[in-house]
């Protein structure tokens, strides 16, 4: 069980153990739901609820109010709601306790943006790009041959840079070019894959990937010593091929997983094929990609319509 500095009593530590291994989520998100519920269990303590079974819808609200007046973003509030609601669900359900106090706590409402977009000819220029392929030390080839073929299989799937990273040498089939990407809640999928990307893949795995691994590493993509790749490596290597872009606002790496779903609906996939891509467990996540569509559609027409 892990363990947690918060009073035993409000269990802490079987939660976050309950949100890792029965939820499947992510030790980044399980630390930032703990990181919440330790600031909801210091406002609770100092208003005299010294467990969960004393707490009540005040005493959560006032937690609210406490971090809104400490000049929290909506966002981090409505993460905030979220934590303390998904904890006090399992505390209810466990009988920890008696009724659920935050049936009827609500945060602040978010307005999404819309994502950045990387335009095609920008895209194509990123991907076909040497990379330095024509350096003769074999890691420095074989590392650019690896980060051709990230950026090729982001590009070609949509698929997170934590799928990206956790992907094992048989998670490709070449002949199918396909991918089984392994998401959120441990729910599986397969991903197509464009032949440029399978092109990418190949050299890496059979020209280069030998120059980097470790004889027992799995790993499809490994770090220069050679174990599985980091995702903070990947996310760096994204944002410096963005930024040598230098025309496209787009920055981070869910630019690319944002205009793999752009570019297909603009060439008219269905948003069900779309949600299956990118592994979305609701239909309501995907549409944000409808309205994108539409203001890229609207900005061109603006631009090149005589009458705009």
């Amino acid at each position: 069980m892990v363990k947690d500095s918060a009073p035993p009593v409000w269990e802490l530590g079987r939660f976050k153990d309950f949100l890792l291994y029965e939820r499947s989520r992510s030790p980044r998100t399980a630390t930032a739901y703990l990181s919440d519920l330790r600031t909801m269990v210091a406002s609770c303590t100092r208003a005299g609820a010294f467990g969960p079974a004393d707490v009540t819808l005040a005493d959560l609200r006032r937690v609210l109010h406490e971090r809104h007046a400490d000049g929290v973003s909506a966002a981090s509030l409505a993460r905030l709601v979220s934590s303390i609601r998904s904890y006090f669900d399992w505390a209810t359900e466990r009988g920890i306790t008696a009724a659920d106090p935050a049936q009827r706590l609500t945060g602040p409402k978010i307005s999404r943006t819309l994502p950045d977009v990387i335009q095609h000819a920008a895209v194509s220029a990123l991907l076909e790009s040497p990379l330095g392929l024509d350096l003769d030390e074999h890691k420095e080839r074989a590392k650019a041959h690896r980060d051709a073929a990230m950026l090729e299989l982001l590009y070609a799937t949509g698929m997170r840079v934590g799928e990206l990273a956790a992907l094992d040498i048989w998670s490709v089939d070449a002949e199918h070019r396909t991918v089984r990407v392994i998401g959120k809640g441990d729910k599986e999928r397969v991903v197509p894959m464009g032949d440029p990307a399978r092109k990418a893949l190949e050299r890496w795995l059979n020209d280069s990937r030998r120059f980097l691994a470790r004889p027992d590493e799995t790993a499809l993509f490994v770090g220069m010593r050679g174990r599985r790749i980091d995702q903070r490596q990947v996310r760096r290597l994204v944002n410096e091929a963005l930024a040598r872009l230098g025309t496209t606002k787009a920055r981070g790496p869910h630019a690319f997983r944002h205009t793999a779903a752009t570019h297909m609906l603009d060439e008219g996939a269905d948003l069900r094929s779309i949600q299956e891509m990118l592994g979305h467990a609701s239909l309501t996540t995907t549409q944000i990609y409808t309205h994108v569509s539409v203001e890229r559609l609207s900005q061109a027409y603006k631009q090149a319509h005589p009458r705009a």
